[in-house]
């Protein structure tokens, strides 16, 4: 028998591993239906034309190619490639030390899983992409997370998993080699660095000048503290307990928001977004060295609780109001590449807005941080690497349906820039017209008055928009016109809340990698359990993100606003590194037969990130090439003239200096991936051509003790 046959055969079998069982009659019709509605939802929003579509058909596709994909694909990955063995000792319990590795309930585990994946991006990304019509979005939300985005989680979980739950950059160094493991160490921690910074500042914009929101994210901390020694201390193992409490209390924070806004308190809760850069700093740094089953499981778990049942509202809300769909199926910027949003063509740029919901680079970072060194049972993985990605594509198809319900005037009116819309409601008017949509100055101001907000003209960001979509069909269903200012600030706090919990975990995952690099240089620095190493790597990690996120929140072009245009591209290249170590380690783990698992979305995602780098990079276009946008703003300096979003001749110069920044960075980061999937490509060969099996980084096995019910 050949070496590469051995290879494509596998090295092992898992004593878990057993062929796929024979469907029974019963199951049979039920899965022939769910594809048979789903398949007529898909040709419903595919093939109408010039009629009113409802946004039923949309969640009646998601949802059916969701339980498709969930119940085939991921299953077959998991029986036939990566063949989790149940007796086999996860991290958590091999290395149980009370404060990183700790065995945790799957639901509590899949509920902070969840909540540390789930951050912007399915909420902004997809509201932004509604500017190329509602179809494009919702293919590669629901097709992107199915074949890419939930397989990379999986398998990259249960890879650092059988590695003692090392993250991603040292899985690089270990199994790729010393050149292309430092390439991956040193793109996948500045990536980091700046995705917490841009989700950070997300927050801050949030809940800045907010009581309402401000008063009940607070409360989560108490209320997860309370939960977690509840759990662990005061009544251990009592999940369903501990969450009736979590939910109630949780629902009273809510409740006393809306009611601290209206009273004497709220000042007390105003803050400013300078202070609330410290406290999220500080909290920041508190979440990364306290034991994880005290603060960070607990708050992610509850803030799922948050994050699920508002989505599921939100679903409840569309199937009984049932919006029609304001937004075209494609538009003419999907090929123009001239849309007032942000420029660029469908490809590559579509895959670039859209990023968390579909597949996002960032989630390596959780499946190869805290989430492995949590997991009680091999087989878990399924449902909490697959089945939480597919969750949160669904947020990201609600908050896509939430943008295209809205008047397309009232979207552009709202998502163009500033420089174009100009700053009362008579010139944004003028100005979408010129975009061939229509509304009218009073039916703006009637728009900002209904959720109680001065104006809504150039509310850029995404999240605005999603909240006044959301407002409208929750309105819809419960209270009417009169209940749209509650519903719209409920959202604004359901923004900030939904994305604060990627901070906290994601801080605690740099923490990791942090920790990971050093121990290269000094063995201690590198023990998880040593804490002098977590403290001092905890605060390099928030001085990293939280230097950005300041100089963002005092001056509006500067730090992480800097970087902010890096945001998309450098996500989807961290995925890029998290599939190339994912597709290698396959191939000399004797997988190579299933390497095009990971190996076909690998591919695209590198032609999709090289071609939007190419762009961003060369293009003439200054609205999309950084280079070219610096050559504009430097002319105009030369001739005495200030451009929008400029005011100042200073300004004109920060923005020089920034898209020289951002080419730059563009330029290194695709250099170091470049150089990362070079390096595997060579190792892949050398595995496929040796005559014995490549040495392996997996821990020995050793049985399990944990008598837990593992899936």
């Amino acid at each position: 028998m050949s070496v590469t046959h051995r290879l494509c055969e596998g090295a092992s079998v898992s004593r878990s591993s057993a062929p796929l069982s024979r469907a029974n009659p019963k199951s049979v019709l039920l899965w022939t239906t769910v594809a048979v509605v789903g398949a007529i939802c898909w040709g419903v929003l595919a093939l109408a034309r010039g009629e009113e579509i409802s946004a039923v058909w949309l969640v009646g596709a998601a949802l059916g190619s969701y339980a498709i994909a969930y119940r085939f694909y991921s299953r077959f990955i998991v029986t036939r490639v990566l063949r989790p063995d149940d007796t086999r000792a996860t991290p958590a319990e091999r290395l149980e030390d009370g404060v990183d590795f700790q065995p945790t309930d799957r639901r509590v585990l899949l509920g902070h899983h969840f909540a540390a994946i789930a951050g912007a991006g399915p909420l902004v990304g997809p509201v932004l992409a509604v500017q190329m019509g509602y179809l494009p979005g919702t293919i590669w939300i629901v097709f992107g997370v199915i074949f890419a985005g939930a397989v990379q989680d999986m398998v990259v979980l249960f890879l650092s998993m059988r590695r003692d739950g090392k993250s991603l950059g040292q899985m690089a160094r270990d199994e790729i080699g010393k050149v292309g493991g430092a390439a991956a160490l040193i793109a996948v921690f500045v990536i980091m660095i700046i995705l917490l910074a841009v989700l950070a500042l997300v927050v801050v914009n949030a809940l800045a000048h907010s009581p309402w929101g401000t008063f009940s994210v607070a409360m989560t901390i108490p209320i997860a503290l309370f939960m977690g020694f509840y759990m662990h201390v005061i009544r251990p193992g009592r999940v369903l307990e501990t969450s009736v409490i979590g939910v109630v209390l949780l629902l009273l924070a809510i409740v006393g928001g809306g009611w601290i806004e209206n009273s004497s308190l709220a000042d007390s809760f105003t803050l400013s977004p300078t202070t609330l850069v410290f406290c999220l700093v500080g909290y920041g740094f508190i979440a990364s060295v306290l034991p994880v089953w005290m603060l960070l499981a607990p708050r992610d778990y509850l803030s799922t609780f948050m994050k699920i049942g508002t989505i599921v509202l939100l679903a409840l809300g569309v199937l009984f109001a049932a919006p029609v769909l304001q937004a075209d199926a494609v538009t003419d910027f999907a090929s123009g590449g001239n849309g007032p949003v942000f420029a660029g063509s469908l490809f590559p740029f579509l895959f670039i807005t859209i990023a968390c919901g579909a597949l996002s680079g960032f989630h390596s970072l959780v499946s190869s941080g805290t989430t492995p060194k949590l997991i009680e049972k091999e087989s878990q993985v399924r449902m909490i690497g697959y089945g939480a990605m597919l969750m949160e594509s669904f947020v990201a198809v609600m908050a896509l349906i939430a943008a295209s319900v809205l008047d397309p005037g009232l979207y552009y009116a709202m998502n163009a820039p500033a420089g174009l819309l100009g700053s009362s409601v008579e010139s944004a008017s003028q100005a979408v017209a010129g975009l061939g949509f229509t509304i009218s100055p009073q039916e703006l101001a009637a728009a900002a008055k209904a959720v109680e907000e001065s104006t809504l003209v150039a509310r850029t960001g995404g999240a605005p928009t999603l909240a006044v979509g959301m407002s409208q069909i929750f309105s819809d269903v419960i209270g009417g016109e009169g209940m749209k200012a509650f519903w719209y600030h409920f959202a604004i706090m359901f923004e900030a809340l939904f994305i604060l919990t990627t901070v906290d975990a994601g801080t605690r995952v740099g923490r990791f990698m942090l920790q990971d690099m050093l121990g290269n240089v000094w063995k201690p620095l590198g023990r998880v359990n040593w804490k002098p190493g977590i403290w001092l790597a905890s605060a390099l990690v928030v001085a990293g993100w939280g230097y950005f996120l300041y100089a963002g929140a005092t001056d509006p072009l500067g730090g992480i606003n800097q970087l902010f245009p890096l945001f998309g591209i450098a996500n989807q290249l961290l995925a890029a590194i998290a599939l190339t170590v994912a597709t290698t380690l396959l191939i000399k783990s004797g997988r190579f037969r299933w390497a095009w698992v990971t190996g076909l979305p690998l591919a695209f995602t590198v032609a999709v990130t090289f071609t939007a780098s190419w762009q961003k990079v060369f293009s003439p276009d200054p609205r999309v090439g950084f280079f070219a946008q610096r050559d504009r703003f430097a002319d105009a300096i030369d001739a005495g003239t200030v451009l929008p979003p400029a005011k100042s001749m200073d300004d004109m110069h920060t923005i020089v200096t920034n898209s020289t920044v951002d080419g730059v960075l563009i330029i290194l980061f695709v250099v170091l991936v470049t150089t990362v999937v070079a390096n595997a490509a060579v190792v892949c060969v050398r595995a496929l051509r040796s005559p014995t099996p490549p040495a392996t980084t997996e821990a020995p096995y050793v049985e399990s003790k944990l008598d837990v019910r593992p899936s």
